[in-house]
């Protein structure tokens, strides 16, 4: 982009810009051997493009003020992409709505920097008024499916309330990530939130993780983390849905959880990442889990360890919806390192790093949530116990 014919304010704001977003990414010092956490945010509504925000043109801004707003970044989608490591980010603007961009960076860790324009993304056969939260999956049949929330008004509430909302999963699928083909909403029998498609075929079919709910926020009688098999996504309906990660009462996903990205698949099982939800006097805490299904049944639980794999600290806990930590991307390199991509609290990207070794031993060796304080002391003793032998 030549900037010399812009003005002096003009070419001022483009390169303050450029050094915030060339900024290198640190690691921090402590780590509990799982993941490593690094300093800085990966994106912020600072990283959004100049020329989304500010009209360049000294003659119809001279003051050089922003004009558009963005008020965060978050819930980003994640893939490996032309050998880059690619988010599809929601972007929320100061006007509440949410659109999706790309952003991507040469090493996952930093320079993160967004593509020219957002995503157009065309519309469903009834148009809706918020999108967010895109999951995406490179699917063995040759497409890259993007599943996302999409929020209507629900017209069923009574006259003045402004507030009820439906929830459905949007699917829209591309192969180079500008021109999405928009496929019609997923069909089930409940409002869904927190779709994911599994990136090969199962029985011949397509797989979807699913998180039924009674109403857009409330999970109500959906039981967990669902599993649906789909015939055709370009007109796709669960039919058959069964839950396979409970939620339980006194646990990190006792008001709800869901499926985060796509899962890994690894020697020993598909490796998955999902977030569980719980009350608290302060509301609703949102951190991340992992659990791990059968190669040969996808559906089948075969570890789940106790607790929460990850969840906010210092300056995460604070934002537009504060204590919350909500995943749905991440990226597993050939060599094995893994690149786990977050929210906190509704307004920033994060990344953490880790290795499929390091993840999948976590889970096979975590003890399970024994659902009482009884057990939990007792798995603690346990531990002890072995570790006196040893001195």
């Amino acid at each position: 982009m030549d900037i010399s014919k812009l003005s002096d304010k003009a070419i001022k704001l483009i390169e303050d810009h450029e050094a915030f977003l060339s900024t290198p990414n640190r690691p921090v010092h402590n780590t509990n051997g799982i993941y490593q956490r690094y300093e800085n945010p990966i994106l912020t509504a600072e990283h959004a493009p100049i020329t989304w925000r500010y009209d360049l043109d000294e003659k119809t801004n001279p003051y050089m003020m922003e004009r558009i707003a963005v008020n965060a970044t978050l819930n980003s989608g994640a893939i490996k992409f032309n050998d880059k490591y690619v988010l599809v980010v929601r972007v929320e603007g100061s006007d509440r709505k949410s659109f999706f961009a790309v952003a991507e960076s040469p090493n996952g860790i930093d320079n993160f920097r967004f593509w020219e324009r957002p995503i157009t993304m065309p519309e469903d056969m009834v148009p809706c008024t918020n999108v967010y939260d895109m999951r995406l999956t490179k699917h063995e049949d040759g497409w890259i499916y993007g599943i996302f929330c999409v929020e209507r008004h629900d017209d069923n509430a009574p006259a003045g309330d402004l507030s009820s909302a439906t929830a459905t999963a949007g699917i829209a699928r591309t192969k180079d990530l500008v021109n999405w083909e928009r496929l019609p909403d997923l069909k089930t029998k409940s409002q869904q939130r927190n779709v994911v498609l599994h990136p090969e075929f199962v029985d011949g079919k397509y797989a979807l993780y699913t998180r039924p709910q009674d109403g857009f926020i409330d999970a109500g009688s959906g039981g967990g983390i669902g599993w649906g098999l789909v015939d055709d996504m370009t007109c796709a309906e669960v039919k058959d849905e069964v839950i396979i990660d409970h939620r339980h009462y006194h646990t990190i996903k006792e008001v709800k959880n869901g499926e985060g990205p796509h899962p890994i698949k690894t020697e020993k099982g598909w490796l998955h990442l999902a977030h569980g939800v719980r009350g608290c006097a302060d509301g609703l805490r949102y951190v991340l889990y992992l659990y791990m299904t059968s190669l040969e049944d996808p559906a089948k639980v075969v570890a789940s360890p106790g607790g929460y794999f990850m969840a906010p600290v210092g300056e995460e806990m604070v934002g537009d919806v504060s204590n919350v930590l909500f995943t749905n991307g991440w990226i597993a390199d050939e060599d094995g390192k893994v690149f786990i991509y977050y929210a906190s609290s509704d307004t920033r990207m994060h990344v953490a790093t880790s290795t499929l070794d390091k993840l999948v031993d976590y889970c096979l060796n975590t003890p399970q949530d024994g659902l009482s304080t009884s057990e939990s002391v007792k798995t603690i003793n346990r531990l002890i116990d072995k570790n006196l032998s040893l001195i």
